[in-house]
């Protein structure tokens, strides 16, 4: 998780936002945490976005840490807020975690393999380089064009600085009832459904579309009530698994995105850079 010098030195001690850095906007900076306090607090943010308004809350979640056993493996991306007061890792508003397929191996898979069949899909691309991204949250002050942006470039510079050919990881549906999320998972299922070789069948407590009580799509009402993330899945050329599963320790109903880089929408390529270079 540290980022050191050819000296042997950690960059952090030479500023707070030294280290990996993948790019600024306005007093945003995106970087990899590359110290055990920096990580601390994106953990700390997770806690606080994902369970700070729910009451049943495990041992992890009341002593204000999201926490499991893949995160001292992974990478953890964060944006910091450079006009904040607080210490430097206390200034962290948003956080994705970035594990990659050698960082799995180590861990003992990938966390989506508690919910979807990603082994599989590993073991038929084997010349592809894996990347799962997971734990996205924004404070929710820092929901704005901006944040959301950042995160994007800081993700899609990690994938080009390290040769990873697909991305993939988890989206959620807020609550557990089907019948709330029918059209968009319908919609999902429908017109967004992963080509027959990107496959995956869901391991958890599993959603096929014949569980859907919907008798007929309406697209634009789907795609209304679908969260922010997964529209921005879907413009970048994103492919979803047609199944879903519902995650009872989150409250959600989650679906696994696939993005390969060969599908990329060409437009924001261009717009973020071949190599990232917009926020760099």
């Amino acid at each position: 998780m540290n980022s050191i010098n050819s000296n042997g030195t950690s960059n952090s001690a030479a500023s707070p936002y030294s280290g990996d850095v993948l790019g600024q906007l306005g007093s945003l900076v995106v970087k990899i945490a590359d110290t055990k306090e920096e990580v601390s607090a994106a953990l700390r943010l997770r806690h606080k976005v994902f369970f700070a308004s729910r009451s049943d809350q495990d041992n992890s979640a009341i002593e204000g840490v999201d926490e499991d056993r893949y995160d001292e493996y992974c990478d953890h991306l964060i944006v910091i807020d450079r006009e904040q007061d607080d210490p430097p890792e206390g200034r962290i508003v948003a956080t994705y975690r970035l594990m990659s397929a050698r960082q799995a191996r180590h861990a003992g898979g990938f966390y989506t393999q508690g919910e979807f069949d990603v082994d599989s899909l590993v073991s038929r691309h084997p010349n592809l380089n894996f990347l799962e991204l997971g734990r996205s949250c924004v404070l929710p002050e820092y929901r704005s064009k901006r944040t959301i942006e950042l995160l994007w470039h800081g993700s899609w510079a990690y994938v080009r600085k390290h040769g990873f050919d697909v991305m993939f990881g988890c989206a959620s549906l807020e609550g557990t009832d089907i019948r709330v999320h029918g059209q968009a998972l319908k919609f999902l299922f429908e017109n967004a459904r992963a080509d027959a070789d990107w496959e995956v069948k869901a391991v958890g407590e599993r959603i096929g579309p014949e569980a859907l009580l919907v008798e007929s799509l309406d697209p634009k009402a789907a795609i209304r009530v679908l969260p922010p993330l997964i529209k921005g899945y879907l413009r970048l050329g994103a492919m979803f698994a047609g199944e879903a599963v519902i995650d009872r320790q989150f409250g959600s109903i989650d679906v696994l995105v696939l993005l390969p880089v060969s599908r990329l929408n060409p437009r924001y390529v261009n717009y973020y850079g071949e190599n990232a270079e917009r926020h760099a």
